[in-house]
């Protein structure tokens, strides 16, 4: 029998495969997909943002033998799947806080996905993704305003950001009762306190086995407010009689907007023992414009602190990024450290903030190089750019906010504080506000999302995408007047 030609076989093996036809067409591809994303962001204008329910979903389709090819399947795409896609990068989807994305941010997007590094250590040998990530957090720190002692990081969004701190606060938490709960289980309950928690927080209540019923809600202030009244968190706190606990504030609730006294809370961390959150995924980034600074005056004394990557910073899904205090980088190591496997490596303890690897600090193993997008976007529009898309953001809220007072048939439920509306139906009947908002989404042209607030069925518009005008304001009222006409 004669020898095995290798050579002759991967010849063979490459000619009859479509993986490798692709290698060979690198140019030409790209060039199709670049066409494909032009035609979708030339034409944003007209996209539609929610889909005509009575659209027929595309029919499934098996997995061929041998594989279509990226050309075909590119066609295949654009039949079937993209007309039930929506334009929610565009101006006027304003439903679930989604920003859009800059140019900027989607060079760098497109990098990520080219370079496709997996995020991990700052020194040693490897690349230097995890170094740019560490730049980009100091960059945000800068625009934010928050001091040197933080260190941070980016993982998937507020959810895994607010899990990140949550998670090093429970480590905390059992350090000052001597306990080591990412060794040892958690054996006692921790009191957890807020009053208008997200419900990622919640969430990761539950995820971290603090068990989201043992929440402690604390009342909210009157007067169409959504903070926690400092009275009532004083006295929960005295009830506690000295125990360690977390806290949960607000930089911006879901619904209004609205900030927590975060001057009051830091006067109480300095008679009191506490891990202090701020869940800044909504509204942390008004600390970009000095109009609205005052409104996270304090915050930079809080233990961590969550903001969100593709609302404001207008960088793509998924992008959240958490700050914690530098003091605490050993709560944040024994809760995430990979101990238990040797091919990822140790880290010395004495010097664990010189040698950072990501992958004893947060969740994720398998890292994607989030940072670049937002670098990208940071360095090409800096602090004025980030400050005109904040108040762009609150000028096109307050005009929408304006006009909808101006109308018989509508009222707001809470006061627009920021960039958020919720408003509803003036006789408020529930089943009257979901007819309404289905009709309205249905025309295609702009999408809210339903809300309860203080128990009332109301609709949310929330305003964070870079590229929203006047005139997409203007659009925005003739389709909600349109669709009064049609009730």
């Amino acid at each position: 029998m004669g020898a095995i030609n290798i050579e002759e076989e991967r010849d063979d093996y490459n000619h009859n495969n479509a993986l490798n036809f692709d290698k060979q067409q690198w140019n030409g591809l790209l060039e199709q997909v670049k066409q494909a994303a032009l035609s979708y962001l030339l034409q944003m204008d007209k996209q539609p943002v929610c889909v005509d329910p009575a659209l027929p979903l595309p029919q499934k389709t098996g997995l061929s033998q041998k594989g279509l090819g990226t050309e075909n399947v590119l066609k295949l795409f654009k039949e079937t799947w993209t007309p039930h896609l929506v334009g929610s990068s565009g101006p006027r989807y304003v439903g679930f806080v989604t920003g859009g994305v800059t140019p900027a941010a989607l060079a760098g997007d497109w990098l990520t996905s080219v370079w496709d590094q997996n995020t991990q250590a700052v020194s040693g040998q490897g690349d230097v993704s995890a170094r740019l990530e560490m730049a980009t957090v100091d960059l945000l720190k800068e625009l934010l305003h928050l001091p040197e002692d933080f260190m941070g990081g980016f993982v998937t969004g507020a959810t895994m950001s607010n899990f990140t701190c949550l998670g090093t606060a429970r480590q905390w938490w059992g350090a000052q009762k001597g306990l080591n709960i990412a060794l040892d289980g958690l054996k006692e309950n921790i009191p957890v306190l807020s009053a208008t928690a997200h419900s990622s927080s919640i969430k990761c209540l539950s995820m971290l086995g603090i068990g989201s019923a043992n929440l402690t809600m604390v009342k909210m202030s009157e007067n169409d407010r959504e903070i926690m009244d400092m009275r009532d968190l004083s006295q929960k706190i005295i009830s506690l009689k000295g125990a360690p606990f977390i806290l949960i504030s607000s930089a911006g609730t879901v619904n209004t907007v609205d900030f927590d006294d975060f001057k009051a809370i830091g006067a109480l961390k300095k008679k009191f023992n506490f891990w202090w959150h701020v869940d800044g995924a909504f509204g942390g980034f008004a600390a970009c414009s000095s109009a609205y600074q005052h409104l996270v005056a304090g915050w930079e004394e809080a233990d961590s602190i969550t903001v969100d990557g593709h609302k404001w910073l207008n960088v793509p899904y998924d992008s959240g990024i958490f700050f914690i205090r530098k003091k605490h980088h050993l709560s944040a190591y024994n809760t995430f450290r990979n101990s238990n496997a040797p091919y990822l490596g140790e880290i010395d303890n004495d010097t664990l903030l010189d040698k950072m690897n990501y992958l004893n600090f947060l969740p994720e193993n398998s890292r994607r190089f989030r940072a670049l997008p937002a670098w990208f976007s940071l360095m090409s529009y800096g602090k004025e750019g980030y400050r005109q898309i904040v108040e762009n953001s609150v000028e096109r809220a307050r005009e929408l906010s304006d006009w909808i007072e101006t109308q018989p048939m509508l009222r707001l439920v809470a006061p627009t504080r920021l960039n958020n509306i919720c408003f509803t139906l003036k006789d408020g009947a529930p089943l009257a506000v979901d007819r309404f908002l289905y009709k309205l989404n249905s025309e295609g042209d702009v999408f809210m999302s339903p809300t309860v607030y203080k128990g009332k069925k109301a609709i949310r518009a929330s305003f964070v995408n870079w590229q929203t005008s006047r005139a997409d304001i203007r659009r925005i009222e003739k389709v909600i007047a349109r669709t009064l006409d049609q009730l």
